[in-house]
């Protein structure tokens, strides 16, 4: 298990739960806003807007976060993030907003305290990327989008 520490923003609303596991099988663990003075915020069809969460967060090391789409926003209401799977690096410590998009055909309002979206924590492997004069061949070489059967 991998520690992850949190720290509320100053004026966020307390009684609003950390993230959390709704399940013991579950990857992402849910955030919800803490939107301030306790009011909510309507997107429009199309609209997108920052939503605070409240907190702020360290990760280990070797480990991002990952913020992710809720499936019941994004299949009854269409509400999504547009940069999905969004990244927290472990070395930022800012404030912890979550980029909603409502890809949905009616208002959506998210309400102060509504699970928003989910934090999947993953390892992370860092590469170096050298440059060279020839790539090895595949079968599949540089067949691109839908070269491998239907899209």
């Amino acid at each position: 298990m991998v520690a992850i520490r949190v720290i509320r923003d100053e004026g966020a609303d307390p009684a609003i739960a950390l993230p959390s596991y709704e399940t013991t099988g579950a990857a992402g663990a849910d955030v919800r806003a803490n939107l301030p003075d306790g009011a909510s915020i309507t997107l429009e069809p199309g609209q997108r807007a920052l939503v605070p969460t409240g907190l702020r967060i360290e990760i280990p090391n070797g480990y991002e976060v990952q913020v992710r789409p809720r499936s019941g926003l994004a299949l009854k209401h269409g509400i999504t993030l547009p940069n999905t799977p969004g990244t927290i690096d472990s070395d930022y410590r800012g404030p912890l907003g979550v980029i909603l998009l409502n890809a949905g055909q009616e208002s959506f309002e998210i309400a102060h305290g509504e699970r928003i979206a989910q934090l999947v924590v993953a390892p992370v492997v860092q590469a170096t990327f050298e440059p060279v004069e020839v790539l090895s061949d595949t079968d599949r070489g540089a067949g691109g989008f839908g070269s491998t059967g239907r899209g």
